[in-house]
């Protein structure tokens, strides 16, 4: 292409603008499911809270958090199945402190 022919503005960027949407949207769901599933950990672990009230805690977190940040109904089914796999991994937990 010449110097001449280029014209500022007039190229198509709707691919470049879906990619940099798709990546800020991974990265904040990310960050989120990275913040309660430590915030999780951080509550029982080391303060001994204990586990249920802690999940509740986490997922009233991000139910707020995807209020707050307008991250729609496929956020709020995320959430509804981090609970669920908090909940499997725990039953699984005292499953296996009864097997023994």
């Amino acid at each position: 292409m010449a110097a001449g022919e280029y014209h500022h503005g007039e190229m198509d960027i709707h691919d470049q603008q879906a990619t940099w949407d798709g990546f800020l949207k991974f990265s904040v769901w990310g960050s989120l499911m990275l913040a309660l599933m430590l915030g999780h950990a951080i509550l029982t672990i080391p303060l001994g809270m204990h586990w249920a009230v802690s999940l509740g805690i986490m997922t009233l977190v991000g139910v707020i958090a995807g209020l707050v940040m307008n991250l729609g109904g496929r956020w709020f089914a995320t959430v509804v199945l981090l609970l669920l796999l908090g909940l499997f991994v725990q039953f699984m937990i005292w499953l296996f402190a009864v097997m023994i």
